[in-house]
């Protein structure tokens, strides 16, 4: 059916493997599963889907691994990832987001959770249906909403979809100080419970992708993040 978004699920487990294709597609999305992450790339050759669901411990591969691949790729860098984990370790699951990865559930999960989360990951990189104007900042750093295009002297970057809108949603307000629970509420709809390194994880993935344009990303302690057009370059 058209107009469908797509989804691919690799999960080595049958059961949930089954039980997360059939709430998905209940819930409006298209399908398709695999077993092992060779499958998966050998599938992406010919599709592109919207999301990849992806466990961590594959048969044939490390799911981390399988993620950095993905993201360091220029054809699949833009597919948001979200980890399906049985590791809850929160250092786990910092790993996991600093190599790329959107966000994470860890099992076991609720069906409800997991539909929640997928929705939000997706929600994020939706254009606008409205034209959204360009985000200029002199020569330093230049946003474009509407192709999801971010440049750094004239340098095109490559964001992930949650990298994006937290630059974008800092940028649409310079010197606005975000806290911490607001980016995650905007982010993520208040659907789950996150601890606050989840933002600091995705914020330093950020600045180092900015590079010499990380420096306007500020950090104000205790509280949460802003970005000053007037921050001074000390690189």
């Amino acid at each position: 059916m058209e107009g469908k978004k797509s989804i691919f699920i690799v999960e080595d487990e049958p059961d949930i493997l089954e039980l997360i294709a059939i709430n998905l597609e209940k819930s409006g999305y298209s399908v398709r599963k695999f077993m092992t992450a060779s499958d998966l790339f050998a599938n992406l050759k010919n599709s592109s889907p919207d999301l990849i669901l992806l466990d961590i411990m594959l048969p044939d591969n490390d799911g981390i691994e399988v993620c950095k691949t993905l993201n360091k790729s220029q054809d699949y860098s833009s597919i948001p990832i979200i980890l399906v984990t049985a590791k809850s370790d929160e250092i786990d699951i910092v790993i996991g987001l600093e190599i790329g990865a959107d966000d994470y559930i860890t099992k076991p999960f609720s069906v409800h959770e997991l539909v929640a989360r997928v929705k939000a990951v997706l929600r994020r990189g939706e254009k606008s249906a409205l034209s959204e104007r360009e985000i200029v900042f002199g020569d330093t750093l230049k946003i474009i909403p509407e192709k999801f295009e971010v440049f750094v002297y004239e340098k095109k970057i490559n964001l992930t979809t949650t990298e994006f809108q937290i630059l974008k949603m800092l940028a649409e307000k310079p010197g606005w100080v975000f806290a911490r629970e607001k980016i995650l509420s905007i982010l993520w709809n208040d659907e789950k419970d996150v601890f606050d390194r989840t933002v600091d994880v995705h914020i330093k993935n950020l600045r180092d992708k900015l590079g010499k344009a990380g420096y306007l990303v500020i950090n104000i302690r205790g509280v949460g993040y802003k970005l000053d057009p007037d921050g001074k370059d000390n690189g």
